[in-house]
């Protein structure tokens, strides 16, 4: 967004031409940087890479600094003509498996893992965008570009540092925050891991329970209570995983996992007790309270949306909409999840200015309801008090989740003989409230059956009692591109959908289990608990990774020698100089789709579109910066500083300015802004532009000193339990090594003074 209002802008203060502003979607780095993307959607779902991972890493052996080192080696090898990301997201549930296997914390591999993809990039053309940037930025400035293995000689040197430092001296600075687990054999507690056994315990259903006979799905127990039932005792048999449609029987023994706080919810001998079974509907009206009738004309742009979509209550003024008449027949329940249709009659409850005020809606016909018998509220509406031993007491409405789960909507609260209708969801219930209710009564009848669900306090349930041949507990991931980011559980449906329960999610070192409205984020961790067949189902999906490698997608391995043979195609015809990179990646993004190593749709998917318009965006402000003269200016304040203390002072300015700048800006802006600067900053100091673009290129990718600086670093981080400080006081040092390595050699490979 932010490149797209720079784009833009550039062109509303006359600082570019139209076509020049939009000229960076044409740019030959822009196209090379997407057709790369869809090569290395293709080694990886042909298994290439991940053949080649797994044959290295058998060599790794049970030494710490060893197994360190065999990773980011593999790691590294495959950045060089892969995308980094993918790179990372590829082999993150081999090294999973290999923690697992070595009884070794995740914590000390997985950033190893991100910055060995990082460094990787540094060797060739195509291993990440500021290498393919820079070198377009030589072109367009008249200079001869950088060459496919250009970058290899320094970029190499610097990643044998980078691995050096990260296997004997950076992996004894990570934190062994996370306990391994093995799936088969021993099993080491994941309660450390992710906090569950807190909220695990083990409920009892009592002989005349209103449960009984109720399905998992009708008692809404998770949705109601915030509990996962994971596992159903009965008759001496554990079902594990239960499925929403089995029902209870008296005494059976519920295995459920919640939020910590979770047991205050049960056991409780009064919730809400009935004062009256049925209220007229007319007791509701006063002088500034009254109902009116609401047609949706064919016209309405409400059409086709639920009325939780619309946010009914909110956009309109208050107004509560308490049943709903189609087809000759009143709908009562459900309303929330009821799409809207023309002609629908919807009756609601308000304060009679705001009803007035609907009148001016183009959206919405309002009348006066003249025949409120015809939607039988008076069979929905009844009187409840709070006990003061309810859990109720000292609750908000909105905690409470009356109206949510049960659609058991309050309508007014009496306390102290006062009303209050429609009271807000922040209202705090008091004991001896009462309470007016719209909903079922059985619904009413399966919250205190919920509530009356008996804790057995001497039952010490483990993990072990959670798993079996058929039920695990999985561990899944947000995958760089996924499409859930920022949407609950809920929204997306993933009990539903993948039939699987998620029991905690692991956020930056904290594990979170009260997920209802979590909203999930890229980094997360899921721990989940269903039938194993599910973990393949949920890894075929392109939104999640397992951290298994026996759960993902089984690769087209009869493609692979195919997809090998193309890659080959276009490094070798660029380095004899037989086509420009941007038209062999283009070539070679054709030939792996009409092979099949990709379908069309996967090689749409294997872009970095948000990498590409950010790309082709931030270009034209750095023509921009050298048209009104910005570079240079920037570039004299350069040669001032630190001009005077010699080229290698120069050279270390500018690897400082620009790695500063790739811990929060992405690294492919971070290159379209400084190389102009190092150009000019060469052309002024006489010095060699192709050392200062060497060093923007290898600074660019030092993007280890912050989560947020790359998604590789993101990707690693739920799983492996990592907080911020975790990247700093780890990437600092590394940024320092690779500093020096480059200040010793970039001199010998490139001189700086030509």
């Amino acid at each position: 967004v932010v490149a797209l209002m720079v784009l833009v802008s550039l062109v509303f203060t006359g600082l570019l031409t139209p076509l020049q502003a939009i000229s960076g979607f044409s740019n030959p780095a822009v196209v090379t940087v997407w057709a790369v993307f869809i090569l290395s959607g293709a080694l990886a779902r042909t298994g290439v890479a991940g053949i080649l991972g797994r044959q290295i890493l058998r060599m790794s052996g049970n030494s710490g600094s060893r197994l360190t080192m065999v990773i980011m080696l593999t790691s590294a090898s495959l950045s060089a003509f892969m995308n980094n990301v993918g790179v990372a997201a590829l082999l993150l549930p081999v090294v999973m498996d290999i923690s697992r296997r070595t009884r070794r914390s995740p914590s000390k591999l997985l950033i190893p893992l991100a910055f060995s993809s990082l460094l990787g990039g540094l060797t060739t053309l195509i291993g990440t965008p500021p290498n393919i940037l820079v070198a377009a930025a030589l072109g367009e400035r008249g200079l001869t570009p950088f060459r496919f293995f250009d970058f290899t000689p320094v970029g190499a040197a610097v990643v044998l540092a980078g691995i050096a430092y990260m296997s004997f001296i950076g992996r004894r600075i990570l934190p062994a925050r996370i306990p391994v687990r093995e799936l088969t054999g021993e099993k080491v507690d994941l309660d450390q891991v992710y906090g569950i056994m807190a909220g695990l315990l083990v409920l009892d259903v009592p002989a005349g329970s209103p449960l009984i006979d109720r399905s998992l799905s009708d008692s809404r127990v998770g949705s109601a209570l915030g509990l996962n039932v994971m596992g159903v005792k009965r008759g001496g048999r554990v079902e594990l995983a239960p499925g929403p449609s089995v029902r209870f029987e008296a005494g059976d023994r519920l295995i459920a996992q919640g939020p910590r706080d979770a047991s205050r919810e049960v056991g409780v001998s009064e919730y809400l007790a009935v004062a009256r079974e049925r209220v007229a509907p007319e007791e509701l009206i006063t002088p500034d309270w009254n109902f009116a009738e609401i047609t949706l004309p064919r016209k309405s742009r409400l059409l086709g949306q639920t009325i939780r979509d619309i946010d009914f209550r909110k956009r309109y003024h208050g107004a509560l909409v308490l049943a709903a008449w189609r087809d000759d027949r009143p709908i009562r329940t459900h309303l929330a999840e009821t799409t809207l249709e023309a002609d629908d009659v919807l009756l609601v409850f308000g304060r009679r200015r705001n009803l007035a005020r609907l009148r001016h809606s183009a959206d919405v016909n309002v009348s006066r309801a003249e025949n409120l018998d015809r939607y039988r509220l008076d069979e929905r509406l009844m009187s409840l008090t709070v006990p003061p031993t309810s859990p109720l007491v000292g609750e908000s409405l909105e905690q409470s989740r009356l109206g949510d789960v049960f659609s058991l909507g309050v309508m007014a609260i009496v306390r102290d003989g006062e009303p209050r209708l429609i009271p807000l969801g922040e209202e705090v219930l008091e004991a001896g409230d009462t309470l007016l209710v719209k909903g079922k009564q059985e619904d009413l009848v399966t919250v205190s059956g919920l509530h009356g669900l008996e804790i057995d306090t001497a039952a010490s349930p483990t993990l072990a009692d959670l798993e079996n041949e058929r039920v695990c507990l999985g561990e899944v991931v947000l995958a760089p591109r996924s499409t859930v980011v920022g949407k609950t559980l809920t929204q997306i449906r993933f009990r539903e959908r993948y039939g699987m329960n998620v029991v905690a999610v692991m956020r930056q070192g904290t594990a979170y289990s009260n997920l209802r409205y979590f909203s999930l984020a890229f980094g997360d961790a899921l721990l989940v608990h269903g039938p194993r067949e599910k973990l393949k189902l949920i890894g075929s999906e392109p939104d999640f990774i397992v951290l298994s490698e026996d759960a993902q997608t089984a690769p087209l391995v009869g493609k692979a020698p195919l997809a090998t043979l193309i890659m080959a195609g276009v490094v070798g015809s660029v380095i004899a100089g037989l086509l420009p990179i941007f038209i062999a990646a283009v070539a070679g993004a054709i030939l792996v789709v009409l092979t099949g190593c990709l379908t069309m749709d996967e090689a749409y998917r294997s872009i970095e579109w948000r990498a590409v318009f950010l790309i082709a965006g931030m270009l034209p402000l750095g023509l921009a910066m050298q048209e009104s003269g910005a570079v240079e200016w920037l570039a004299q304040g350069v040669v001032d500083g630190v001009g005077g203390l010699g080229p290698l002072a120069v050279v270390a300015g500018l690897y400082l300015l620009t790695a500063i700048a790739a811990q929060v800006i992405p690294t492919a802006a971070v290159a379209i802004l400084i190389a102009p600067l190092a150009i000019t900053t060469a052309t002024d100091l006489g010095m060699s532009p192709y050392a200062l673009m060497m060093t923007v290129s290898l600074s660019a990718s030092a993007s280890f000193m912050s989560p947020v600086a790359h998604p590789a670093n993101v990707l690693v981080m739920g799983p492996g339990g990592y907080r911020f400080i975790d990247y700093v006081k780890v990437g600092l040092p590394l940024t320092v090594v690779c500093l020096l390595v480059t200040l010793l050699l970039l001199p010998l490979v490139w001189p700086l003074v030509p």
